[in-house]
């Protein structure tokens, strides 16, 4: 009875208002679009609220929030500076940036083996797989190993997780996997010396002028956080959804992280600049090592790039009007970025699609959103 009530004041709340709360000025109709999209994804009960920016390398074109940010006790109207739990885009806007970063100044080679710097990760037919290998998806590793792994305490996890035997070949088969990205977080943090959290912060975060952006949010912004999902008799809200990632203290490389829209757009912003020696963004990754990230490879079932979906089973929140430079991840929790440096173009979708009954669906929406976009 309790979710029928929450559901039902998702759509009655919703469909009274749907809230501009900082609407960039742009002239340019095709924009006009993305509202309706929106409303019916509303309606239908894909989603609490959503918020949705266009930028290119220099400004923000559109940016506004609709619907809520949580329904009860209190309602609370989304804003376009509430923060979200990324889930899967974590992956290259946390952990590949800073692989990469590592890479540029020399400290790790993409198409070394793994076990150059985890040791550890050298048994169980592993010992050939390399860095770029993870990145794409095809070092053969399983997507995700028993969350009874992660019950023990994080070094019993990592144990485990180290031992994992690979499903297939490296180079065999496309299998999206967050063992991979965990195995790189750890990597990162094995050559830099500093945790994945505090390196991310530090390194890339921070000199990018990207504030919101963390891991383990600060529990004062706690009231501009999305909520996730009820959990346990609790709302789920500045807490990380991923069960992995939350039994690791919420630090890991495939998920943990929270952004906003603003933040992302910024982070995008340097991935336009890598046809731009002149541009004025705040750039932690150098061009050769931005083209270097979003440079497509062959993957079986589709292209991929070291960190970035490109045209993959994974690619339905892309449209079809994006341009073959075009890179961008999905996240489990309803979050979308696209980043397309021929078309100048940034689209972040940002959504709690799990709120309130765990039944939302937000890939075609934003899907429908992009090919608008790139229009």
């Amino acid at each position: 009875m309790k979710m029928l009530v929450q559901c039902s004041l998702l759509i009655l709340f919703s469909l009274v208002s749907v809230v501009a709360v900082r609407a960039a000025d742009s002239d340019d109709s095709r924009f006009d679009a993305i509202e309706p999209i929106v409303r019916r994804g509303i309606e239908a009960g894909q989603l609490p609220g959503a918020v949705v920016a266009v930028a290119d390398s220099t400004k923000i074109l559109y940016l506004r929030a609709f619907g809520d940010r949580q329904i009860e006790p209190t309602r609370e109207a989304l804003t376009t500076d509430t923060i979200f739990d990324l889930a899967s885009l974590t992956k290259p806007v946390a952990t590949a940036t800073s692989v990469m970063l590592l890479v540029q100044r020399g400290e790790v080679d993409l198409d070394q083996p793994v076990a150059k710097y985890l040791p550890e990760f050298a048994v169980e037919g592993k010992e050939a797989i390399t860095v770029r290998d993870l990145m794409l998806h095809v070092g053969g590793m399983i997507p995700d190993n028993s969350i009874r792994d992660y019950q023990q305490g994080i070094d019993v996890a990592w144990e485990r997780l180290f031992a994992l035997k690979p499903r297939s070949e490296r180079g065999e088969k496309f299998v999206y996997s967050d063992v991979g990205f965990l195995i790189l977080g750890k990597l990162v943090e094995r050559v830099s010396g500093k945790t994945l959290d505090q390196f991310t912060r530090e390194e890339i975060f921070q000199p990018m002028g990207m504030e919101t952006t963390s891991y383990k949010p600060d529990p004062a912004l706690r009231d501009l956080i999305a909520a996730t999902e009820p959990r346990d008799g609790a709302l789920l809200r500045g807490k990380v959804h991923d069960p992995r990632a939350a039994l690791l203290d919420g630090v890991a490389g495939h998920a943990g992280l929270f952004s906003t829209a603003e933040d992302l757009v910024r982070y995008g912003q340097m991935i336009l600049s890598v046809d731009d020696e002149t541009t004025s963004a705040p750039r932690v990754l150098d061009q050769k090592t931005i083209a270097a990230m979003i440079q497509p490879h062959r993957v079986p079932r589709g292209t991929r790039t070291p960190g970035w979906d490109h045209q993959s089973p994974y690619s339905s929140n892309r449209g079809t009007t994006f341009s073959d430079s075009a890179v961008g991840h999905g996240g489990f929790t309803g979050t979308v970025l696209w980043i397309d440096p021929e078309k100048d173009r940034v689209f972040v979708f940002l959504s709690s699609r799990l709120y309130p009954d765990g039944k939302g669906s937000v890939n075609r929406l934003a899907g429908e959103i992009a090919t608008i976009i790139g229009r």
